[in-house]
Order: structure tokens, then C-alpha cells, then sequence
């Protein structure tokens, strides 16, 4: 079996200092230096421009520096995006290329021209026809999708390549919903490599088919202690060869034409059936979800009818990232800062330019102002809660993965010792919060071994 691991890294452009250098120091320090000691290391990576200017500003010089050692190398592809990470899907094809364009100066600026422009990946693997047909404008051959995008209910096969229907040579790649589930969800941990290799089980693993696992690069190390070990156990074995998501369109032959589904790596069945792909971030349901695009497009009218506002112009491209939107879903995330933020800053925008009316003036006011006072609402009524309880669908696909793995009482030993180790080192850093994190994981781990 060929397995493409692809890591996606970012952060927001308005993240605090803080967590830019926590997150550096706890998950990407450690799995770039880790992927310069594997020789045979080969992975695809998606790291946002906005990033590359935080890191730089923050610390993190030396991460890039390693990024740029390993394209030099060979181990690692990049692919293109959205600079500032927003959701294209909903944006209009003029505002989806520039966020692109500006992504491929920061890799440019950053990395040089030889970072080989092939793959796109769009934010929150959000897909929709209209940035595939963006994609392939600009240059790029091939898509990640996730695997619930596949038209049809047997899923794609893993020894066929698929072209995008009426895009000839734009290929679309599947992710391994389930696997990359499994790995992310820290349902299996360091040390215990062959769980999942008895998960794949022998036919796969000796079949000559692919397998694409995608997911965000903060899991290894950062959101899960420790894991970042795994991964390197996945990129050290001598049971899979590994390969970058572009080395598989000159490994497989057989190719089949696909129309794939909107949708995104947090799209759940539940999404698809109810035909609302993009519920995290735009729900009919969700009423401050709604008044955020008003105001997302009030923003973008005025910039597109007014081009020369060049504040306005530079204020809307970071504006546009996606978190905001993520953060008022409560499906289970919320943050009334992140809501709060994002709608500020749109409001500055039109606030600060002299070409908005006195209307749309007071209209981004009116719509600042329904934000915030119902993200309170929600707050103060236990809506959030209510809401949240009822998104259970993750938690029992989570479930059902889990039956499926067979987990040995000496690997979960290994997994808690390996967390154990954390714990040491988080302590002599004084890293009491991590520290605790990492407890916690292990009294977790712990109860599951005993059910077991």
C-alpha cells in the first residue's frame, strides 16, 4: 500500500504572540525538525501564508528555515491556498483568486520559486465546483476532498485516480475519512503503529493501491500531546511506501471521471442529507451565522465596487478568514472573542471608508451590534449548551471507528508511557496547563484499557 500523508498548518491573522509560539514550540518545531531525521520521509503540507508571516514575526524563523531544507530535500510538496484562510465556497470567484494569488506570493516570498505548484488546498477542505474551476485557472492539477464528497455510496476506490467531471487533467483526491479519523482523534497513540496496521490488515497493506489521510498538522503535539511520536512511526515504516499526493497520478493508470458533492472535512451524513454542506460555517438555521455573511458581503460590495480603497482592500483580505464563522456554528465550538473579532473588523472596514454610504454605515453598525448582543443571547440562555448537545454525530462515527481498531493492554501501556514522558518534560518547562492536558489523556486512556 502507498500511504500520501498530508498535514494542513495555520493560524488566524489575528492570533495572539502567545499561542503563535506555544504552538511553534509544542507541534510545529517538533514535526519539522522529526521529519529532517526520517531519510525516507516523504509527505504533502499545507502551511497558509498568514502563517509564514506570524512565524516570522514571532519566533519562528527557524521553522521556516526547515520547511525550506526539507523542499530542498525532496521529502516534502506544498500546496497552494488561501492566504488568510477563508471559506471559499462562499466567496465570488474574484475574491477566491486573489486569496490564492497572495498565498503563492507568501510561498514564493518565503520558500522560493521552487516549491512546484500542482495541488490546491482549500480551506477547511471546503469543495465546491466553482474553486475547482479557480484552481485549475490558476495553474493547479489536483484537489483534496474529503471522502464524503464521493457521489455515490460505495465510496472511491483506492487504485483509481478521479478527474474532475467537464475539467480534463484537474485531479480530486479522497481522504481516508476513517483512518484519518483514527489517528486524529487520538483514538490510537504513539507506540502502537501496528493497531492501525492491523486495522489496514494484511490484503490492503500488500495491495498496490493508495491510501490519502488528511488532517490538521496542531493534532501532532499541540491539540494531542505526544501524538507527533505516531507520526513518525507512520513516516519511519518499512510496512507502507510513502509517497506525496502528486506522486500518485504517475502510479496508477486507471482514471474515472467524478462529479464530487460540496462539501468539507467537518460536513457531516446529517450535513449532506439535510443539503447543508457548510453548516459549521453558514447555517439556514443559524441566525448569527447569517447576519455574519451579511455583513462578510457588505464588505465585499464595497471593496469590489471601490478598488482604489486600498485600506479597505488590505482590511477585507485578512477579514475574510474563516474562524469566525466556525466559532458561532456551536456545533460543539464557540467563541463569543473570535465572533466578536471577526465582526469588528468587517464593521472597521466600511466604517473607515469614504466611499460607503451613510446607509451601509449604519447598517454594519446595526449588524455588529445583532452579532454580539445574540452571541451574549446564546451565552446567557444556555443555547450554546443545547445546541452542542445535540451535534452527536461526530462523537458517534468516533465510536464506531473505535470498535473497529483492537487495541492490546501492552499498547495502551505504551501509549501511557509515552504520555508519562510528556508529563516530565512539560514539568521541567514549568508547562503546569500541558502538563495537566496530558494527565487528563491519561486517566482517559487508562479507563479504556481497563474496559477492555
Amino acid at each position: 500500500m502507498i500511504w500520501a500523508n498530508f498535514i494542513h498548518i495555520y493560524q488566524p491573522p489575528t492570533q495572539k504572540e502567545v499561542w503563535i509560539r506555544r504552538v511553534a514550540e509544542e507541534c510545529y518545531r517538533k514535526i519539522f525538525k522529526g521529519l529532517l531525521n526520517i531519510p525516507g520521509a516523504r509527505i504533502t503540507v499545507n502551511i497558509n501564508g498568514v502563517l509564514c508571516e506570524l512565524l516570522e514575526k514571532y519566533g519562528g524563523q527557524d521553522i521556516l528555515d526547515d520547511i525550506r531544507e526539507l523542499l530542498k530535500r525532496d521529502r516534502i510538496e506544498l500546496t497552494g491556498s488561501a492566504k488568510y484562510h477563508a471559506f471559499l465556497p462562499l466567496l465570488p470567484e474574484n475574491e477566491i483568486e486573489r486569496q490564492i494569488l497572495l498565498n503563492e506570493e507568501s510561498l514564493n516570498k518565503y520558500f522560493g520559486f521552487g516549491w512546484k505548484k500542482g495541488g490546491f488546498f482549500s480551506p477547511e477542505m471546503a469543495y465546491s465546483k466553482k474553486v475547482a474551476k479557480s484552481a485549475k485557472k490558476l495553474g493547479y492539477n489536483w484537489m483534496i476532498v474529503d471522502e464524503l464528497a464521493f457521489p455515490s455510496q460505495g465510496g472511491p476506490s483506492d487504485q483509481a485516480l478521479y478527474q474532475i467531471e467537464g475539467m480534463q487533467d484537474f485531479y480530486v483526491f479522497f481522504r481516508d475519512r476513517k483512518l484519518s479519523f483514527t489517528i486524529l482523534s487520538s483514538q490510537v497513540g504513539a507506540g502502537v503503529l501496528p493497531t492501525i496496521l492491523r486495522y489496514l490488515g494484511p490484503e490492503r497493506l500488500r495491495g498496490r493501491n493508495y491510501s490519502v489521510t488528511a488532517m490538521d498538522g496542531e493534532t501532532f503535539g499541540h491539540h494531542r500531546p505526544g501524538l507527533e511520536s505516531l507520526l513518525f512511526e507512520i513516516l519511519s515504516s518499512k510496512e507502507v511506501a510513502l509517497a506525496a499526493i502528486s506522486d500518485l497520478i504517475n502510479k496508477f493508470s486507471n482514471k474515472v471521471i467524478v462529479d464530487p458533492r460540496e462539501s468539507s472535512w467537518a460536513t457531516t451524513k446529517r450535513n449532506l442529507k439535510e443539503n447543508n454542506p457548510f453548516a459549521r460555517w453558514n447555517s439556514k438555521d443559524n441566525i448569527i451565522q447569517q447576519k455574519q455573511w451579511e455583513l462578510t458581503n457588505l464588505a465585499i460590495r464595497l471593496i469590489a465596487d471601490h478598488p482604489e480603497d486600498s485600506g479597505g482592500r488590505a482590511g477585507l483580505d485578512m477579514a475574510l478568514h474563516s474562524d469566525q464563522y466556525w466559532w458561532s456554528s456551536a456545533q460543539p465550538w464557540w467563541s463569543l472573542e473570535m465572533i466578536e473579532r471577526g465582526a469588528y473588523e468587517f464593521k472597521k472596514i466600511i466604517l473607515n471608508s469614504p466611499f460607503a454610504s451613510r446607509e451601509s454605515k449604519q447598517r454594519a453598525e446595526e449588524l455588529y451590534r445583532e452579532i454580539v448582543l445574540t452571541g451574549f443571547e446564546w451565552q446567557r440562555t444556555g443555547l450554546v449548551d443545547e445546541i452542542s448537545r445535540h451535534e452527536n454525530e461526530e462523537i458517534q462515527e468516533m465510536m464506531e471507528v473505535r470498535e473497529r481498531l483492537y487495541i492490546t493492554k501492552e499498547e495502551y501501556k505504551d501509549m501511557i508511557a509515552n504520555l508519562k514522558n510528556q508529563i516530565s518534560i512539560a514539568l521541567k518547562g514549568e508547562d503546569y496547563h500541558r502538563a495537566a492536558m496530558i494527565k487528563d489523556r491519561i486517566r482517559e486512556l487508562t479507563e479504556e484499557m481497563e474496559k477492555s
